[in-house]
């Protein structure tokens, strides 16, 4: 707007100075005709060239990291305490909200006397190991007299020093004997495997009560909730007697974080054209009237919204005319004020390898534009 409008003074300028001041030439209908068209020819060349070559936009915001900050608590909690105060630069781990710790406490100290009595059920496994390993021992010496005492009733019973009742009492205390071997050996079995029953070489109960200790600390430490980061805490809202747990959805308070902002910029998508990584780039913010901080391309966004298909049974419908899509280019500042404040709006101004000679159209337009700041917008 702006360059189209000092294009247009100029030119009529020039006419006038060559028609009416200096009269060079006298003024006709025919050079009428030949100044209106060579005028409109020279306007869209100068307007239409540096959309392509220091393509430009009003349409961008400074944009800063933020974190949403959600308690990870498994029950409703009471936020008891607010450890900082709002827009006050904090270090990363400054503790910011202190919740009730009190249930979590509770819940590790019994957590702890499950471990405690995991480790104590290992030394039972062990001493039942070592008594059912005693039984066996017992069982197979009991078979071992029994067998010894069926040969020896055997030669008796042919000799007739014997009974024969006597000789089936000791078949059937062998029998029972080697019986109870098998209970005793079953028994073992069962025992070793229950105290061998391990998971990297510590017992699975063992194991389990530790995992289950490790969980009620983490969330013990949970309620004392730290800065991820460097910055700081704005439009704070929490205040203690705030419930959160598991019932909510949203985050209690948004972090923004210290590191350096960046600028992102939509233009239309012809104008994009000869844009690359690394190009010059002017930025004109609103809140520094007069100013032009300098910038750098850092990457072109190569998807849109409108690129976008979510899975669906349905078919895609295309209604023209769609509305003109842009796309973001990401600038980097190259010297970025700490303090630059997230959203804050204005124009940025492209400088790319092509048509250089026509930049400093675009220059002037955005220099009218930071300049414009000190009236727009304008007071009641």
């Amino acid at each position: 707007m702006v360059i189209g409008l000092l294009i247009t003074f100029g030119y009529c300028f020039f006419l006038w100075l060559m028609f009416f001041k200096l009269k060079w030439l006298k003024f006709s209908p025919l050079w009428a005709v030949i100044s209106f068209w060579f005028g409109l020819h020279l306007l869209l060349l100068f307007v239409i060239a540096p959309r392509f070559f220091q393509p430009a936009s009003n349409d961008m915001r400074v944009i800063r990291h933020n974190i949403q900050l959600v308690p990870r608590l498994p029950e409703p909690t009471l936020l008891m305490e607010v450890l900082v105060e709002p827009d006050v630069h904090i270090k990363k781990g400054t503790p910011i909200f202190q919740f009730d710790k009190r249930v979590y406490e509770y819940r590790v100290e019994h957590a702890q006397a499950q471990l405690a009595a995991a480790e104590q059920h290992v030394l039972v496994l062990k001493a039942n190991l070592d008594a059912v390993s005693q039984q066996v021992t017992q069982a197979n010496a009991n078979k071992k007299y029994s067998e010894s005492q069926v040969k020896r009733y055997e030669a008796m019973s042919k000799e007739g020093a014997a009974s024969v009742e006597n000789l089936q009492q000791w078949q059937d205390q062998l029998a029972i004997a080697e019986a109870d071997v098998d209970a005793a050996l079953a028994n073992q079995q069962k025992a070793k495997l229950e105290f061998e029953s391990n998971i990297n070489g510590v017992n699975t109960a063992v194991a389990e009560a530790k995992a289950a200790l490790k969980e009620q600390e983490f969330y013990l430490d949970q309620t004392t909730l730290v800065a991820p980061a460097d910055g700081y805490i704005t439009n704070l809202q929490a205040q203690p007697g705030l419930v959160v747990g598991d019932r909510r959805v949203g985050a209690i308070a948004s972090f923004i974080c210290e590191d350096e902002p960046y600028v992102l910029a939509t233009f239309f998508q012809e104008h994009l054209k000869y844009v690359k990584e690394g190009q010059p780039v002017e930025i004109a913010l609103d809140t520094r009237p007069g100013e032009i901080v300098e910038g750098t391309v850092e990457a072109v966004w190569k998807a849109s919204g409108q690129g976008q298909m979510r899975p669906s049974g349905s078919l895609p419908r295309f209604d023209f005319p769609l509305p003109k899509g842009r796309f973001p280019v990401k600038i980097r500042i190259n010297d970025p004020d700490p303090n630059l404040a997230a959203g804050v709006q204005g124009a940025v101004a492209i400088y790319t390898d092509q048509g250089k000679s026509f930049s400093i159209l675009r220059r002037i337009e955005i220099r009218s534009y930071t300049w414009g700041n000190f009236l727009y917008p304008l007071p009641f």
